[in-house]
């Protein structure tokens, strides 16, 4: 039987995560996934020694991290520097990829135009400032900000401008299904 493991923050855990997992559990694929919301990129990192026996034997791992590290709340600057967020998440891939080739990292997802704690253009910079670093360690790329960007408005929640909302939850599991599938 085929393992996936699902890490991520809020995007996964009250997003695409249950969806994702219910499709895979479908085609006879085990899902791991944390109950615990994997926040910003250090928490990850240090996470990953918590839930290394969970991990182990993931044929593939897909993972998303950056709405806390981008986020500004008091107006000093986003809540990691864009720098220690590269080096937190490089530590994550390199963990990542000793447990399987195939690593999928999401990038972070915009927010909607109002969201007073960050915009979608902070997270594009840091978005660009990641993959790069990602694909020259042949992680697989799934750009859920992309995908997200041209409808944020209609699919990020009403209510807190930065969760999504059925209608993103679908758009979301759907390429999170289908760039794990591409491993399976």
């Amino acid at each position: 039987m085929k393992k996936v493991t699902l890490l991520g923050d809020s995007i996964r855990m009250i997003g695409y995560g249950n969806a994702v997992a219910e499709m895979l559990g479908k085609e006879g694929v085990e899902v791991f996934q944390p109950d615990d919301n994997c926040r910003f990129a250090k928490y990850t990192l240090r996470m990953l020694f918590d839930l290394k026996e969970q991990i182990a034997g993931s044929d593939v791992i897909h993972w998303n991290n950056g709405l806390w590290d981008v986020t500004d709340l008091f107006g000093d600057g986003q809540f990691s520097s864009t720098e220690e967020y590269c080096e937190n998440m490089l530590r994550i891939a390199d963990n990542l990829l000793k447990i399987t080739p195939n690593v999928i990292f999401a990038t972070t997802t915009p927010v909607r135009n109002n969201y007073p704690y960050q915009t979608a253009e902070d997270i594009a910079r840091l978005n660009a400032a990641i993959v790069p670093l990602l694909k020259a360690k042949n992680i697989a790329i799934n750009d859920l900000y992309g995908l997200i960007y041209p409808v944020k408005e209609e699919v990020i929640r009403d209510d807190d401008l930065i969760h999504l909302n059925e209608k993103g939850i679908e758009l979301c599991s759907k390429q999170v299904f289908d760039s794990i599938k591409k491993f399976l």
